[in-house]
């Protein structure tokens, strides 16, 4: 079968490798749609693995069930969570699923940038979700990330009418906004060095957008009737937003974050501001396999527009275009690739 090996961002190679032969609980899936993620085109973390292939935003249909495996069949329309936890452990117990050892230690075989992957039986015993009639393969590639957001949010207990303020209106940051929109939020703000982003975060909901070279803490009172915002999500690896967030939170407010730095990259923190005002810092890596259920519903009844948020629809033999797409972050909001073209 045909696979896209990951070297680096500007070299991705369309190879051969064996199909996967599934064994007893494994199911093998024909991937339909894969989307790129942003963690993706994160070279410093991929390239310690190199050559691998990536991929985990994936959507398709089942070609093999194994022995033993009964609540699929062939031909069904699935979702496959590439980590999955294990629902026993004192981290998932405590409901910190995404600290669990075997949610860091699970995945598919191989990644998603192929024609088809093998689900093994831990995932597919928690991991694999039927895909409703009026969500499409396509859709199907928004359920992790979402599910990811889903997860942020719910952490932050963002409730109705709470000022929201989203810096980096990449992928991650547009799915924030939309969502945000879609429960409630008061006054929600974007930041990003990009035109074309900052338009789409207008388009998916931010009432407000600001250059994040501005002075953003600044604007971002004027942008909210003179006062901070009650939760700031960072979602990209850019120290500044780290550091503008903090200055741009309100008293009881939270500071979120949603992406992470380069390895080694300290944040300088205000300790006595923090401790003095009662701000929370927060953390949000990966989903439960709840998350990607909630994902899947607010997909399905349409309350996120991940539709409109598809900019390129490539070929697999095409994915080291999308790999340089996407960590060029200029016009592309998600990039899809369709391995059976």
């Amino acid at each position: 079968m045909r696979v896209a090996m990951y070297y680096n961002n500007r070299d991705v190679r369309l190879q051969e490798l064996p199909r996967p032969a599934i064994g007893p609980g494994e199911l093998l899936v024909k991937v339909i749609a894969s989307g790129i993620c942003g963690s993706d085109v994160m070279e410093w973390y991929r390239i310690k693995k190199a050559p691998l292939v990536l991929g985990h935003e994936i959507a398709g249909t089942i070609a093999e069930v194994g022995e033993g495996v009964t609540r699929y069949t062939v031909g069904q329309r699935v979702f496959v969570s590439h980590h999955i936890p294990c629902n026993t452990c004192r981290y998932c117990l405590s409901g910190n699923h995404t600290a669990c050892e075997t949610l860091h230690t699970t995945n598919y075989d191989p990644g998603g940038f192929s024609e088809y992957l093998r689900a093994p039986r831990l995932n597919v015993d928690r991991g694999v979700f039927g895909l409703p009639d009026e969500v499409s393969f396509e859709d199907g590639v928004f359920i992790e990330p979402l599910a990811c957001v889903v997860r942020a949010q719910r952490l932050a207990r963002l409730q109705p009418g709470l000022s929201v303020l989203v810096l980096g209106a990449g992928m991650s940051g547009i799915l924030h906004i939309a969502l945000a929109r879609a429960c409630g939020a008061g006054r929600i703000i974007a930041t990003d060095v990009n035109d074309y982003r900052l338009q789409a975060a207008e388009r998916f909901g931010a009432e407000a957008v600001i250059r994040a070279t501005e002075d953003v803490p600044a604007r971002v009172r004027q942008a909210n009737g003179g006062r901070p915002v009650d939760l700031a999500i960072v979602c990209t690896g850019a120290l500044p937003a780290f550091t503008q967030a903090l200055a741009s939170v309100d008293r009881g407010g939270t500071v979120q974050f949603f992406a992470p730095t380069k390895p080694g990259v300290d944040l300088p923190l205000p300790v006595n501001d923090i401790w003095r005002n009662g701000i929370t810092l927060l953390p949000s890596y990966g989903n439960s396999p709840y998350d990607a259920e909630v994902a899947i519903e607010l997909i399905r009844a349409r309350r996120v527009p991940v539709r409109e948020m598809v900019t390129h629809r490539l070929s697999l033999a095409e994915t080291g275009l999308g790999f340089r797409i996407v960590a060029e972050a200029q016009e592309s909001l998600k990039v899809i690739v369709e391995p059976q073209r």
